[in-house]
């Protein structure tokens, strides 16, 4: 008997009293596992997630709605960028001094190539959620995130995430606001591999510069 058959066998047996007709939506799955990993306020939640953020080597920073133009400014400035690609959705505002700073702000298109982007300093965006407890960013792709290509060809992303209202504890309560027929991409950290000598390698699947910007109020 070959290993496929072997494994065949075995899904047969567990199904063995599984009706023909029944489908996976027919049977009730208990969902009554732990949600959340203690009790915490909001500003100890977002604490949580800049913390997070932090140990998977992204740039953490605080500021509030007023700030965040300059903020944004002086990022991209520290960074050496001059030009960056910015979703039709992400707010004018935040981009204004940016754009006063002579940084070329390039649109989301169909028609930019993967050379094209390869050659944008930054990118700065919105986000559709984050999770304090795994550290994570979540892009659903919509007007203020853009198209997936644009995280993750240019080498330097700006996120600015909305604190309270776009931070969650944990993994399950992420899921419950995230659309799942949407192109979902989960950062934790700017993008790294090792080898099996682990030799960290940043910027291999994405950015090798991730700063994550919560604002507050």
């Amino acid at each position: 008997m070959s290993s496929r058959e072997r494994v065949l066998g075995r899904v047969r047996a567990a199904l063995a009293d599984v009706p023909g007709a029944e489908r996976p939506e027919d049977v009730p799955v208990n969902r009554d596992y732990l949600r959340v990993h203690g009790h915490r306020t909001p500003a100890e939640t977002a604490d949580l997630l800049a913390e997070n953020l932090a140990d998977y080597r992204a740039k953490v920073h605080r500021t509030d709605a007023v700030q965040l133009p300059s903020l944004i400014s002086e990022l991209l400035s520290a960074h050496g960028s001059r030009t960056a690609v910015v979703p039709p959705g992400l707010p004018e505002e935040w981009m204004a001094q940016a754009r006063s700073a002579d940084v070329e702000l390039l649109p989301d298109t169909p028609e930019s190539t993967p050379a094209e982007l390869d050659a944008v300093d930054s990118v700065v965006t919105g986000c559709a959620v984050a999770i304090a407890e795994t550290g994570t960013v979540v892009l659903d792709a919509a007007p203020d995130q853009g198209r997936r290509r644009i995280t993750l060809v240019p080498d330097h992303h700006v996120c600015v995430v909305r604190v309270p209202d776009q931070v969650v504890d944990s993994v399950p309560q992420g899921l419950e606001r995230l659309d799942p027929t949407r192109p979902l991409t989960w950062i934790s950290g700017p993008s790294a591999t090792s080898d099996i000598e682990l030799d960290r390698v940043e910027g291999v699947h994405g950015p090798r510069t991730l700063e994550v910007i919560l604002v507050e109020g």
